[in-house]
């Protein structure tokens, strides 16, 4: 094999790590939005068929992850936001093991108070058919601080109406993207 055939496998093997680490990135935050925007296909798709989470003693099959996340999540908040930080991922064939830091911002339902949840999602990713998807979640509750969150009612003069922010109706989904579309209303 010729130095220039070395350095182009070389070259390929690499320009497919970095592919693999975005998709499984990409599959991550897939997951982050779905659950924010309470939307169930996203949400399950990014598991395997045979995936499951565990959240403290609670175990979810992957494919009933968003009506889940869903039930949860309503009630129980006015609106939730799920922010990926730090992402360390390692890649062994088609298999990848990560750690994402989480930081997860939930408004009370009188919309007066607010929490802030730091933790981490430990995950098992495997390549499946050409697709990654969650094998296995793990979470991580760090620190949870907790207060006040009246000023937001100064800032936008009203109550959220969590209609717009938990369908497809929040700008995210808008294609195209214009200037006109109205974000998510704040009643």
């Amino acid at each position: 094999m010729s130095t220039d055939d070395q350095a182009f496998d070389e070259l390929r093997r690499e320009v497919r790590r970095l592919r693999d680490r975005e998709e499984i990135r990409d599959c991550v935050m897939r997951h982050a939005r779905g659950v924010d925007r309470h939307d169930v296909e996203l949400t399950n798709a990014c598991y395997h068929s045979d995936g499951v989470a565990r959240y403290g003693s609670t175990v979810i099959p992957g494919p009933e992850h968003g009506q889940w996340s869903n039930e949860a999540h309503t009630g129980r908040f006015a609106l939730h936001l799920h922010h990926i930080t730090t992402h360390n991922c390692e890649i062994d064939g088609d298999v990848a093991y990560c750690e994402s830091y989480v930081v997860g911002t939930f408004l009370s339902p009188d919309q007066r108070r607010a929490s802030m949840v730091s933790g981490r999602y430990f995950d098992q990713l495997e390549r499946r058919d050409g697709a990654w998807r969650i094998a296995v979640r793990r979470t991580v509750v760090d620190i949870c601080l907790e207060g006040d969150a009246s000023f937001l009612g100064a800032f936008r003069g009203s109550e959220i109406d969590v209609r717009d922010f938990w369908s497809r109706r929040d700008l995210s989904y808008q294609r195209p993207l214009d200037v006109e579309t109205p974000a998510p209303a704040w009643h």
